[in-house]
């Protein structure tokens, strides 16, 4: 083979080399967790929520129920409690019912993937509160923060395997939008300038699941038949789970007891 011709096919050959690499390192496979992340937040929904399977049930606290600590604002003048307002620890209504409990789908579901809704949760601080104490959010939906009092914030979200956030909230500053990628049950919040300010975010995959009423009821509807894992979780009792099977002819009913902790 001529000289002029070796050269030519030897530079056929690196230039072919250096595309393939420059191809793997730009659009080959990749294992990085925010590249799966958003895989898990852009996929195609399989299943609408609304299928004919209900579950519904009251949680109740099992013991004497026990006095309401009344909630102290002393430290900023701005804050004023409402009259007879108190902790939001431990909250027991009428027939001992258990309020702010979070109760969702553990389990159950299997490859299912549901629309992500475009309405916003919203938390809001008024009266140096963080309203609601408990809430569910679905991974992607918007989250808003917004400050309806007339002195400073903060939000402090001490996520494990979402993001955490932190940011100040003055005044009369536009509401804030954030977003969860990935399910975690339970996000804290709190506010670093009012120690006695926090909230609760469950933050689930899928739109099944509730928070408890002031009896203790909740329910969860739209359902397709099948066997669930159920799960309650309250700050400071603890979690449950039931096994519950849905057969979507009649609401399946499920209770929990949460014992008083020692």
């Amino acid at each position: 083979m001529k000289l002029c011709e070796r050269i030519h096919w030897s530079v056929v050959i690196c230039t072919l080399i250096a595309a393939a690499t420059a191809s793997a390192a730009c659009g080959g496979p990749t294992t990085d967790s925010t590249s799966q992340g958003t895989a898990s937040r852009t996929a195609k929904p399989t299943d609408t929520a609304d299928g004919p399977g209900i579950i519904a049930g009251t949680i109740t606290f099992d013991g004497t129920a026990p006095t309401p600590h009344p909630l102290r604002m002393d430290s900023d003048p701005k804050c004023v409690a409402e009259p007879g307002a108190t902790s939001e620890l431990l909250v027991v209504g009428a027939g001992n019912g258990l309020q702010n409990v979070f109760v969702y789908v553990k389990d159950g579901l299997g490859t299912r993937t549901y629309a992500v809704p475009t309405t916003p949760v919203t938390l809001d601080q008024k009266g140096c509160r963080y309203l609601p104490h408990v809430f569910g959010v679905q991974v992607g939906q918007p989250f808003m923060i917004s400050n309806s009092d007339s002195t400073l914030h903060n939000v402090n979200a001490a996520a494990k395997d979402n993001r955490p956030f932190n940011f100040g909230q003055p005044v009369s500053v536009p509401a804030v939008s954030r977003t969860f990628d990935k399910p975690e049950v339970m996000v804290p919040l709190r506010c670093d300038v009012h120690g006695w300010m926090n909230a609760y975010a469950g933050i689930v995959a899928h739109p099944f699941f509730a928070v408890t009423k002031g009896d203790g009821g909740f329910e969860i509807k739209g359902l397709p038949p099948g066997t669930y894992t159920i799960e309650a979780w309250h700050e400071q009792l603890g979690t449950q789970t039931r096994s519950i099977t849905v057969d979507g002819q009649a609401p399946a009913n499920v209770s929990f007891a949460f014992k008083p902790t020692v």
